[in-house]
C-alpha cells in the first residue's frame, strides 16, 4: 500500500469540507500539514487528484474514481475495527423496538425479563403505534411490522407468518348464530379498524365492503370488543391463538378463508448501521425462536 489511511483521511475532509483552509479546521490542524498530505498522496500515486485553482478546488477524473474506492475501503477498515474490538463482548446500549400494541402486550412483553437477563448491557425501549412509524424521524432502531413491506429501503429480517381468524365469542354466537357463509356476514354486528382501511378487508371469498358496528384504531381494544361479546372481528393468530385454545373465541367461516394475502407477514425492519448492528441482531435471534405467532 503507497498511501497511509491518516493521509487518506485529511485528503477526504478536504473534498468533503470544499477546501484546505475549511479541512484544516475541521480536523484542527495547520493548513500546512493539510496541503503535504494531499501533495503526499498525488505523488506517491503518480496522478493528480485536485485540481486547484486560487477560488475553488475540484476532482480531476482520475481523482473522481480513487475517492469512491477509497472512501468505501475507510469504511470497512473502520467496520473491522469495530468487530474485533467487540468481538467476544456482549451487545450494550439502547435499543428502541416499536411494534404494534397487540405484537407488544401479546410477544414481546412475555419475553422481555428473558432478554434482559441473556443481555443486561442493552436498555431495551419499547414503543407501540398502531401505524407504520419512520424509523429515522422518531427515532427507532428496529419495527416489527404486520402484512406486506414497501419500503425497499429497510433492512428486513422475516419473523414468522401469523394467520388471520374470523372470530367471536361463545356468548355473542349464542345469541346470534353462526355465520355459515360469507355472506352471512350481513346479518351480524362485525367490529373492525378506523384508520387502516385495509384491516377491514377480511381474507373471505366473495367478501364485500365491511360496515362494522363498532370501529377501533386499536388491535387490543377490537380483541376486548371481541371477547366482550359484541361481534365478529377478523385478528390475528398471534393474537388471539391463547383465546382460542382456551375457547374465548370461536373461529368462524374457516372452509371460506383465503391464505396468503400478504397481511400474514411479520418482519422486523432497520436500517444498517455497525453501531447498533449487534444489539439488532440479538434481539431478532433472541425473540425470533420464542415468538408464538
Amino acid at each position: 500500500m503507497l498511501t497511509r489511511s491518516d493521509d487518506l483521511e485529511i485528503l477526504l475532509t478536504v473534498i468533503d469540507s470544499g477546501g484546505f483552509s475549511a479541512a484544516a479546521e475541521a480536523l484542527d490542524i495547520q493548513v500546512a500539514r493539510v496541503s503535504r498530505a494531499v501533495s503526499k498522496v498525488e505523488k506517491q500515486l503518480g496522478v493528480t487528484i485536485l485540481n486547484r485553482t486560487t477560488r475553488r478546488i475540484e476532482l480531476s477524473d482520475e481523482g473522481r474514481q480513487f475517492i469512491e474506492s477509497v472512501r468505501i475501503g475507510l469504511i470497512q477498515i473502520q467496520q473491522a475495527e469495530e468487530e474485533i474490538i467487540s468481538r467476544g463482548a456482549l451487545p450494550k446500549g439502547r435499543l428502541r423496538v416499536d411494534a404494534a400494541s397487540p405484537f407488544v402486550f401479546h410477544q414481546l412483553v412475555p419475553l422481555v425479563q428473558a432478554f434482559n437477563h441473556e443481555y443486561p448491557n442493552i436498555e431495551l425501549e419499547l414503543t407501540s403505534n398502531e401505524g407504520f412509524v419512520d424509523l429515522l424521524e422518531k427515532k427507532t432502531d428496529l419495527a416489527i411490522r404486520i402484512g406486506q413491506l414497501s419500503d425497499s429501503t429497510l433492512n428486513a429480517r422475516p419473523l414468522g407468518v401469523s394467520l388471520l381468524y374470523i372470530v367471536a365469542a361463545p356468548e355473542y354466537l349464542s345469541r346470534r348464530g353462526f355465520p355459515k357463509k360469507t355472506s352471512d356476514l350481513v346479518n351480524h354486528d362485525t367490529i373492525g379498524f378506523s384508520g387502516a382501511k385495509a384491516l377491514n378487508d377480511w381474507p373471505l371469498r366473495s367478501f364485500g365492503a365491511l360496515k362494522p358496528v363498532l370501529i377501533s384504531s386499536n388491535g387490543e381494544t377490537v380483541r376486548q370488543l371481541a371477547l366482550a361479546g359484541n361481534g365478529i372481528a377478523c385478528l390475528s393468530g398471534f393474537m388471539i391463538n391463547k383465546d382460542i385454545e382456551e375457547g374465548r373465541l370461536i373461529p368462524l367461516l374457516e372452509s371460506e378463508k383465503l391464505t396468503n394475502t400478504g397481511r400474514e407477514q411479520i418482519n422486523a425492519v432497520f436500517y444498517k448501521s455497525s453501531s447498533v448492528a449487534k444489539r439488532i441482531s440479538a434481539f431478532i435471534d433472541f425473540i425470533q425462536p420464542r415468538l408464538l405467532l
